[in-house]
């Protein structure tokens, strides 16, 4: 077996709280206890949220935990030949289109709206415009995003199976998310797109994140067969839930690992107590699958 590489993969556009907390814990505990390695890596593609000071509040952090990860740390914004040169593969085999719609365009055009995974899914407005009017449009500067035909992707590659350590087997259902954007009109590349070439580039042997993001799983696994790259074995924990009884997420104004810093908390000896399931008065870990 090969030796176990796992990461913790913030984007920095906020300070860590303590779901992230509790997610970096899982990775960093799994590689550790294999005598593995424990990767950190910065996700800030999204130049209009990203900020520089939240990138180095990030290794305050998870150093103030007691948390420490082996070699440089990868960021996304150093990496964007490589997403281009992924890009232009899937345009030359005919599995991306060009898409020109807003979030009011997708909306109004839908009269009875489908969801999937990722939230509505995309009704293929400009899936079937003509070539030359796409080309056009692109000329002269229209904002774009490109969309993964994902039907004719499914086609090449057939069927697609892989696994999570806590849920057992899964077959592939990339389908359902419609044709995802790959590209937006404001990042180079999507969420999925990088991190599927990241994991891949940085030899993650194991991926340990929230169950939250289980179901993207279908589209990377997907993303990998047509890229030729490696499937990671998979561990999709479950998520910390805030008094509210919703996961916790920065917008949410979960407490910050910063201000808790600040209030006198010993990190190391939370990290501890996250890992023994104590956690503070109204917390809970969600029990099923979200």
């Amino acid at each position: 077996m090969s030796r176990v590489v796992t990461r913790f993969a913030p984007s920095p556009t906020g300070r860590l709280h303590l779901g992230h907390a509790f997610a970096a814990l899982q990775a960093h505990d799994l590689a550790r206890a294999a005598g593995g390695g424990f990767l950190l890596r910065i996700e800030d593609i999204d130049g209009t949220r990203s900020r520089e000071g939240f990138v180095a509040g990030i290794a305050e952090d998870l150093a103030w935990l007691g948390l420490t990860w082996d070699g440089p740390v990868l960021r996304q914004s150093t990496r964007l030949d490589v997403y281009d040169a992924a890009l232009a593969g899937l345009r030359d085999n005919g599995l991306l289109y060009p898409c020109f719609c807003t979030r009011a365009d997708i909306a109004a055009s839908v009269s009875a709206p489908h969801h999937g995974p990722d939230g509505l899914v995309y009704p293929g407005t400009c899936r079937h415009l003509p070539a030359g009017e796409a080309a056009a449009r692109i000329e002269a500067g229209m904002p774009h995003a490109w969309r993964l035909a994902t039907d004719r992707a499914v086609a090449i590659t057939g069927p697609l199976d892989w696994s999570d350590a806590l849920a057992g087997p899964q077959r592939a259902d990339p389908a359902a998310f419609g044709n995802v954007v790959l590209a937006r009109k404001d990042a180079p590349a999507s969420y999925h797109l990088a991190v599927t070439i990241d994991d891949a580039a940085q030899g993650i042997t194991d991926v340990v994140r929230g169950r939250d993001l289980m179901r993207a799983t279908d589209i990377h696994r997907l993303l990998q067969a047509l890229l030729g790259l490696p499937t990671p074995r998979y561990r999709h924990h479950p998520l910390l839930l805030g008094p509210d009884g919703t996961r916790l997420a920065k917008r949410n104004g979960a407490p910050a690992l910063a201000d808790l810093r600040a209030a006198g908390e010993d990190g190391e000896a939370l990290a501890d107590a996250l890992r023994a399931g104590r956690l503070p008065i109204g917390f809970t870990i969600a029990s099923a699958y979200l």
